[in-house]
């Protein structure tokens, strides 16, 4: 593969918004078909997309090194040794270790390869209502802060904040804004809007969805979406009423419980749901405009 169409193909593969990984030989000794800077590609899937290591004995180990590094997002460096049978056993018990791989074959040479894992920035995708909005505003700019890559999906976005991306539309439309395992959702549709925007969400594995509702809100909105068929699954995951509870009354204070929420998330922990909190607190941090 050309290194135009190599890396045409990286840019497939980003567009997606799925994790993928690169190995690439970075030294070799005795007699080996791949050479130093012979590169794959390896999609979500474990399959080998693009690039090449001379041949195919080499690549099934490494694709499944890369398989565990596009899960930890941790780069790996191996050694794989083409050996035959008898090597291959000796060197299994004698030196076992996740980074010494052995392949039966007849070259005897032994490639040292670079394993990194290409995973899809966080994004943060906040879905408004339409027009001026306290909450939104805020957790743009601290989402920002954090790190998080922010797209605003609203009819009638102002933002004084700056997003990284703005689509005007109701709703995130898949080809346009596909949503993926490393996306976090938070809805501030205040009634109108929400049990159409969850059901299209939920079609979707986002890692994170909430929605910012009193407690009568959210109780009506998981009826209708369950009469509609949305997965129980998706219902229980969904964090309605949305944040950590803080106690928040401002604006700043809601964003903050929300995406306190959203990055305990990303490190698959577990935070107190604002459910628990007395329906007092619950409804303070509820802006002007949530039913």
């Amino acid at each position: 593969m050309r290194s135009h169409e190599f890396a045409e193909r990286i840019q497939e593969l980003a567009a997606r918004r799925q994790p993928f990984a690169m190995a690439t030989v970075v030294r070799t000794e005795g007699s080996t078909l791949a050479k130093q800077g012979f590169k794959i590609l390896i999609s979500h899937d474990g399959q080998v997309v693009g690039g090449t290591f001379g041949g195919g004995c080499p690549e099934g180990p490494i694709v499944t090194v890369a398989e565990e590094a596009m899960r930890t997002g941790e780069s790996r460096v191996v050694r794989v040794h083409l050996v035959d049978a008898k090597e291959a056993l000796r060197g299994m018990v004698e030196t076992p270790g996740p980074d010494e791989i052995y392949v039966e074959t007849d070259c005897g040479g032994t490639l040292e390869v670079h394993i990194e894992p290409m995973l899809p920035s966080e994004r943060l995708v906040v879905i408004g209502q339409g027009g001026r909005d306290d909450v939104e505003e805020s957790l743009v700019r601290l989402a920002r802060e954090l790190g998080f890559e922010v797209v605003v999906v609203d009819p009638n976005p102002q933002l004084t904040a700056t997003a990284d991306r703005v689509v005007v539309a109701s709703a995130p439309d898949p080809q346009e804004v596909p949503l993926g395992e490393r996306d976090s959702v938070v809805v501030l549709t205040k009634g109108e809007r929400d049990v159409a925007i969850l059901s299209a969400v939920a079609r979707s594995r986002p890692r994170y969805v909430g929605l910012l509702a009193s407690r009568h809100r959210v109780q009506k909105n998981r009826s209708e979406l369950a009469a509609q068929g949305v997965p129980p699954e998706f219902l229980e995951s969904l964090h309605a009423p949305i944040g950590v509870d803080i106690g928040a009354k401002s604006p700043p204070e809601i964003a903050l419980s929300v995406l306190a929420e959203v990055v305990a998330a990303k490190y698959g922990k577990t935070t107190p749901r604002a459910a628990a909190a007395a329906p007092e607190k619950s409804r303070e941090a509820v802006p002007a405009g949530a039913k």
